[in-house]
């Protein structure tokens, strides 16, 4: 019997985990199992050496490998560990993500085998906006709706989140990912962006999908969730629910995504709302200092410096933003080892603060203890800890492990489309 990969299923969404078995090995044998994917003109790759099972299969959802870009059992450990240069995603998310698996004995290839990972399910249509100074994309699902909708925010690296966006209309939610900074038409850097751009944002939604239930939620990672909640504090009747990844319980300056004219900086304002800035936690604080940040001898990690504002309650006290005034369900996704700021802590504050107001709506906190800041999308590539801001070009770290970061990402999405299925009516 010869060697042959079986994988299933072999054309869905990027959020389906695949199943992927090798049969007709002899027993015992040592087998690498390699898998490159095309991103973006580059090819991202991971290896691991498997021993074949008495019953002369390997079964990556039963067995571990033996050596490798990954340990442990790991049913997509061959996508998540995979490292390599460039985007992960193609600039026409129309193109599926093809990988091709190859399985090698004693330096000769005994199988090979692929698999498609989509973005845009048939019958997605993607809808360019730039118009009442407004600059993002809608995605539309297939079929005529009424459909539940959600703005998507990205964080302090800017730009206009298309992939996730993509993927919620794939499974059901008109999806505009709405961008602020950083892009083609928007200003360079985050200080001092006017909230009243979120409420058209939200305004054109609304008037544009005409949301089934009357349903728009805000999602955003890391400044993008600090914005997100901010959001549905500052206008109730706007936003139906709040999911924040990596999210922030205050205010934060503009930080590594600010404008670096004197008087902004990164202590400088981040948002204003009626033309004044808003209150943020480095300003006044007795105690926060960049010190434990700019003094780093190993790889920086940004959530030492935030951590040094906890220490003056007064200064947290006026820049907390104020959750209890959100009028919906709230979905907290973070990460015990977050570099960028302790969003585990900050998620906490928020829950805390909901509960303790006798917040009528679900609040739901989910938290992956060894998982960094970069809790970003299923079944994709976990390896990027370390970099350099888009903006400063500072090298930080986000925190995490490749497969703790992995487990969030895939968790973190599950648990989104609950969420929305819940209080949304997205069908399941």
């Amino acid at each position: 019997m010869s060697a042959a990969f079986a994988i299933s299923p072999v054309i869905d969404l990027i959020d389906a985990p695949r199943r992927i078995a090798l049969a007709g090995l002899p027993a015992g044998a040592e087998v690498t199992i390699a898998a490159e994917t095309a991103r973006d003109g580059h090819i991202w790759r991971a290896q691991a050496v498997f021993a074949a099972g008495a019953d002369s299969s390997i079964d990556l959802e039963r067995d571990a490998p033996l050596r490798g870009d990954y340990a442990g059992v790991a049913g997509m450990g061959l996508v998540w560990a995979q490292t390599g240069n460039g985007e992960l995603f193609p600039a026409d998310l129309s193109r599926p993500l093809e990988t091709t698996l190859t399985a090698i004995v004693g330096g000769e290839t005994i199988a090979t085998g692929r698999f498609s990972q989509t973005l845009m399910a048939d019958g997605v249509t993607r809808h360019p906006l730039a118009e009442d100074g407004l600059v993002g994309t809608l995605f539309l699902p297939a079929g005529a709706g009424p459909h539940p909708a959600v703005m998507i925010l990205n964080g302090s690296g800017g730009g206009i989140n298309e992939p996730r966006a993509a993927l919620w209309a794939s499974r059901g939610v008109a999806a505009l990912a709405l961008g602020y900074f950083g892009a083609p038409g928007l200003p360079k850097y985050i200080s001092n962006t006017p909230m009243e751009y979120f409420a058209r944002g939200l305004d054109w939604l609304r008037a544009r999908v005409r949301p089934k239930n009357d349903f728009v939620a805000v999602a955003g990672q890391s400044r993008g969730g600090e914005l997100a909640l901010l959001l549905g504090a500052t206008f109730p009747e706007k936003v139906s629910a709040v999911l924040g990844y990596v999210p922030s319980a205050f205010v934060h300056g503009g930080q590594a995504a600010a404008d670096p004219a004197p008087g902004l900086g990164r202590d400088g304002p981040c948002w204003t709302l009626d033309g004044k800035p808003l209150v943020h936690q480095w300003q006044d604080n007795a105690t926060a200092s960049w010190k434990p940040y700019d003094e780093a001898t190993d790889m920086r990690r940004n959530a030492d410096a935030m951590r040094t504002a906890l220490g003056d309650p007064a200064a947290m006290a006026r820049a907390r933003i104020p959750v209890e005034r959100i009028a919906g369900p709230v979905l907290l996704l973070s990460g015990g080892d977050d570099g960028a700021w302790p969003s585990d802590l900050y998620s906490l504050i928020v829950q805390s603060s909901l509960l303790a107001a006798g917040h009528p709506h679900e609040v739901i906190w989910k938290n992956w203890p060894a998982a960094g800041h970069s809790i970003l999308f299923p079944h994709t590539p976990a390896t990027r800890i370390a970099h350099r801001h888009p903006v400063s070009g500072i090298a930080t770290t986000m925190g995490g492990t490749p497969a703790a970061n992995a487990e969030a990402n895939a968790g973190a999405w599950e648990a989104a489309l609950a969420f929305v299925r819940r209080h949304g009516g997205l069908a399941g």
